[in-house]
């Protein structure tokens, strides 16, 4: 399963080049993980995007971050299935 899930930037990375990619941090429920913020160039700090396979695809709101993260609750597996083992505690 590749789902996209919702988190919250809590940092964005420094470029040393224009031409690097914009890295930052995103937090999903206290893990944090790397993500690439090309395709959401308006999103900053505390905004939620919809991260897929690395990369943050869309940008939502918090309402809308809340209801989607209500459903993959409930799916059984689903945090350590898309974000590694780590994420099943």
């Amino acid at each position: 399963m590749c789902l996209g899930i919702p988190g919250r930037i809590v940092a964005i990375d420094d470029r040393a080049d224009p031409a690097d990619p914009v890295l930052g941090t995103v937090d999903f429920a206290g893990l944090r993980r790397s993500v690439c913020l090309d395709f959401t160039p308006a999103a900053g700090i505390g905004d939620y995007v919809i991260v897929h396979v690395g990369f943050a695809i869309s940008q939502i709101d918090e309402a809308e971050a809340a209801k989607t993260l209500a459903v993959l609750d409930a799916i059984p597996d689903v945090w350590e299935t898309e974000l590694g083992p780590e994420a099943a505690t």
